[in-house]
């Protein structure tokens, strides 16, 4: 799978260097074998941008995107997405990814993280329950969105973020974005044609399996 992530990734023009930081060796060993760059990280990260962060200290590089290797459909074009803003907005901090929710079950599916955003198209707050409450819906329902896990960073907004203490909301939620959201950091949140697909569980694995051997026309 984490192959499947890397080279996905590494399709991207917008990508100059892909990088596993993993802190098991096995993991490690398996990119090296497909002839991939794998960084050994620490062990006691909270989640994953504290790991990123460790290995973007290390490099030259304005903007870092983190990519989850539980994805292997990832597109390479919301890669792209994520980090095109950055040219043209030099205050920008982090940017992220969202599309409609195209099912109910998303909805009440934990594993699909939901995002509310404002005017401005920053986010206002991440859930993995179902947001926003809509009291009566006779008012009408307001867009129902849903979180696509890809984050780009400024590299020094990253190494900040890292640095702060986790907080309720992110332990709460086991969400690492709220950290930021919660110590102020705004969040640009881009609406993406592109879809993901992460595997959170044996029947997902599957899922991605049979998709992956599907024939392509």
């Amino acid at each position: 799978m984490i192959e499947h992530v890397y080279r996905r990734a590494a399709l991207c023009p917008s990508v100059s260097r892909v990088i596993v930081a993993t802190d098991d060796l096995r993991v490690a060993s398996v990119v090296h074998r497909f002839g991939g760059e794998a960084w050994m990280t620490r062990s006691d990260h909270p989640s994953g941008t504290d790991r990123l962060a460790e290995v973007a200290a290390a490099l030259d590089c304005d903007v870092v995107v983190n990519v989850q290797g539980d994805e292997p459909l990832i597109d390479p074009g919301s890669i792209t997405e994520a980090v095109a803003l950055f040219g043209s907005d030099p205050s920008l901090q982090v940017t992220t990814l969202y599309r409609r929710v195209s099912a109910a079950s998303e909805l009440t599916d934990p594993n699909v993280v939901k995002i509310v955003v404002d005017r401005g198209g920053f986010a206002l707050y991440f859930s993995r329950a179902p947001i926003p409450f809509v009291r009566d819906p006779r008012g009408g329902w307001p867009p129902l969105l849903k979180h696509v896990g890809v984050y780009a960073y400024r590299r020094s907004a990253l190494l900040v973020l890292a640095a702060l203490e986790p907080t309720p909301l992110e332990r709460a939620e086991s969400l690492e974005q709220l950290r930021a959201l919660e110590h102020g950091i705004r969040i640009r949140a881009v609406e993406t044609r592109y879809d993901s697909f992460s595997v959170d569980t044996p029947g997902d694995l599957e899922q991605v399996r049979r998709l992956i051997a599907a024939p392509t026309t």
